[in-house]
């Protein structure tokens, strides 16, 4: 009688070894029964030809001897089998991402899912706001255009769109409720003649409430005079936003969020504040200041709101 021997396959694609078996040459042609794969099956003891010449007998003793060497055999096989799968499993584990893995995903930081960001085509002709030969520093794309878009999910403010796209000087100074502060402001933008204000806003599922406005000027030095004026670089806005009168600068915004050629001061409402908390920071690119806004009921949380205004911030670099 021929033993034939067992043999195990490499690993498949899935991180499982698979394990095959040579046929016998003379056993006859079986099928499995249905359910139960074919690597599962034992190999078939192979009966010697009619014409073979047989062995003689073999003594009790040594019969038994090596029916206990193949059942050791046997055992060792399996052994290096199921230590083989278990080495290759656990390396395929400890290579995969986190997030490849059922159960271990990483959970989200907060961060919103905002379309891919385009600038607009400059016309023919016209250099990029910070290159060298434009002197005066101006963005020569649609403004429109410039303004960061909404991300998934949010629900447009209709009261922002203003006519074709342009919003209205009022309409901006209504982030600022005090008579005063909005009679210097007003008379601040008409001395340093403010061209254009573009505007978007939207609210998010959790209720965060996010405004953008962009104010354009007929040259960089007039924007950073007024930035320097009216509307940043102090550790308290000199103008108070609507709901924000104790808003001190953000000292949590990260540096290393910087975008080149952009500067920004950003605020955040220290406690105790009301029922909602702001943020808003103001940006100054080249002819451009940019003041975005966001509130929320309870906390206005600091990861969206940097991550707005770092886009905003690359859309107008």
């Amino acid at each position: 009688m021929t033993e034939q021997p067992e043999q195990t396959g490499q690993a498949g694609q899935a991180g499982q070894p698979t394990v095959t078996q040579e046929a016998a040459p003379a056993a006859p042609a079986t099928s499995a029964p249905p359910g139960i794969p074919t690597t599962s099956v034992p190999p078939m003891p192979v009966a010697p030809p009619a014409f073979a010449f047989a062995d003689p007998p073999a003594p009790e003793k040594a019969r038994k001897d090596r029916r206990v060497l193949r059942a050791v055999l046997r055992w060792t096989a399996a052994t290096v089998v199921f230590a083989a799968v278990g080495t290759s499993a656990t390396y395929g584990i400890t290579e995969m991402k986190r997030t490849d893995v059922p159960g271990l995903a990483t959970e989200s930081d907060g961060r919103w899912e905002y379309p891919v960001l385009t600038r607009p085509p400059l016309p023919s002709g016209s250099p990029a706001p910070f290159a060298d030969e434009n002197t005066a520093g101006a963005h020569h794309a649609d403004l429109r255009e410039l303004v960061l878009p909404a991300p998934k999910g949010a629900k447009a403010d209709k009261a922002l769109r203003g006519e074709d796209g342009w919003l209205a000087t009022e309409d901006f100074l209504t982030e600022f409720p005090s008579e005063e502060d909005s009679k210097e402001l007003r008379q601040l933008l008409t001395d340093n003649g403010l061209r254009h204000i573009a505007a978007r806003g939207w609210t998010v599922p959790d209720g965060t409430h996010t405004r953008i406005y962009l104010l354009q000027f007929d040259t960089a030095a007039v924007a950073e005079k007024l930035r320097f004026r009216g509307f940043g670089y102090h550790n308290r806005p000199p103008f108070a936003v609507r709901g924000a009168e104790g808003s001190v600068l953000d000292a949590g915004f990260r540096a290393a969020s910087q975008v080149d050629d952009v500067d920004r001061s950003a605020y955040v409402e220290s406690e105790p504040y009301g029922a909602e908390q702001i943020r808003h920071a103001y940006l100054g690119a080249a002819d451009t200041i940019a003041l975005v806004i966001q509130s929320r009921k309870g906390t206005a949380k600091a990861v969206p709101f940097q991550q707005t205004v770092v886009l905003q911030a690359q859309l107008l670099g």
